[in-house]
């Protein structure tokens, strides 16, 4: 053969190691990597970051938990408290004026001249009293002259307390119920409006009204002062009738109140008023003048 024509050599094989002959598995080559090695520890970038630090998570709740409060912070928050407690009691009082506020403009004005009545009162009242003052200061006789204002003084409070009998203009106020009985607050609600109103002298039905006057309800009517009274019940009052009607008939008054409860209501203004239902005089057992 010529060299051409020769068989071209084959490469020797290396033989196989005897454990990888044995296993049967083949043997990873020179350039082969190893497998990366699995680590059961945890991984500390991966929890707090690349660089360390915690997350931002982590940050916001290590800044709220626990709960740290400076003396400004705890001040403002007082101070918060404070101002909803205002608004909600500023929300509670608007809403009970709600009457006021849907009331028709004849009526509004007609509250706004009672309170200008009461106002005139008591500067009526202001000035009588500097008079009196002005005529001790002036008398030649000082000693006749207060005799004479303890006198009228006393007659004023002899009116006030019941003992006196009194006679002026006013009203008489009555109340018929007809559905339902009327209840001793209702009477009372009308002697305070009454006496709100300017009212110098009151006498339910035959039961002179004062001061420590009271109200109970018992069975069939009323009882006033340990006097049990039965409907219709009858208030002859003295004072200025222009003040006195319009108290009672102000929107929410007490005339709208007892229309509400089925009763019926008049009121009728008179020039003479008389008042002769008279109080016992009762004598203090401990109280004394302090000039004795």
């Amino acid at each position: 053969m010529s060299d051409n024509e020769r068989p071209e050599e084959q490469p020797e094989r290396q033989p196989l190691p005897p454990e990888s002959a044995s296993e049967g598995k083949p043997t990873p080559g020179p350039e082969a990597e190893p497998e990366p090695e699995v680590r059961s520890e945890p991984d500390p970038e991966r929890e707090t970051g690349t660089t360390g630090r915690p997350t931002g998570m982590q940050r916001l709740v290590n800044g709220l938990w626990p709960p740290r409060f400076t003396r400004a912070q705890l001040i403002f928050a007082l101070l918060l408290f404070a101002l909803g407690l205002g608004f909600a009691i500023q929300v509670r009082t608007a809403s009970d004026n709600g009457v006021l506020r849907g009331a028709r403009q004849e009526d509004l004005v007609r509250i706004l001249s009672e309170l200008d009545a009461r106002t005139q009162r008591l500067e009526d009242e202001k000035r009588g009293l500097d008079n009196q003052r002005t005529e001790l200061q002036s008398s030649s006789n000082q000693a006749a002259e207060a005799q004479k204002q303890t006198q009228q003084k006393a007659q004023q409070l002899g009116v006030l307390a019941g003992t006196v009998a009194a006679q002026g203009p006013g009203i008489t106020l009555t109340i018929r119920p007809s559905g339902g009985a009327v209840s001793a607050d209702e009477l009372l609600d009308t002697l305070q409006e009454l006496r709100a109103a300017g009212a110098e002298a009151v006498q339910i039905n035959d039961v002179r009204a004062v001061a420590g006057t009271y109200f109970t309800d018992v069975g069939g009517g009323v009882s006033v002062d340990g006097h049990q009274l039965s409907p219709p019940y009858v208030f002859k009052v003295i004072g200025n009738p222009p003040d006195l009607q319009p108290a009672l008939n102000i929107p929410g008054g007490v005339v709208q109140t007892l229309q509400k409860e089925q009763a019926t209501v008049s009121v009728v203004p008179s020039q003479k008023i008389v008042v002769d239902a008279l109080r016992s005089v009762k004598q203090p057992d401990y109280a004394r003048s302090s000039g004795q």
